[in-house]
């Protein structure tokens, strides 16, 4: 899926690592589903080559619907 930059327009640059700076696990997103279970992703960044804008998105975003 072509994400496009909310600020200009421009086509993004998907696959991106996120990265903490001084930080060893990087970020990670979750959801408590229930008392013993839960639903995690770790995020990837999109970024804008014309303006520099970025965007966090994750490829399990259906699980948390679940």
């Amino acid at each position: 899926m072509k994400r496009i930059c909310n600020q200009c327009q421009t086509e993004m640059i998907d696959d991106c690592q996120v990265n903490v700076q001084g930080g060893m696990y990087g970020i990670k997103i979750s959801q408590k589903k229930g008392i013993f279970s839960s639903v995690s992703a770790n995020p990837k960044a999109s970024v804008c080559p014309n303006c520099g804008y970025v965007a966090f998105y994750i490829d399990e975003f259906r699980e948390f619907n679940k």
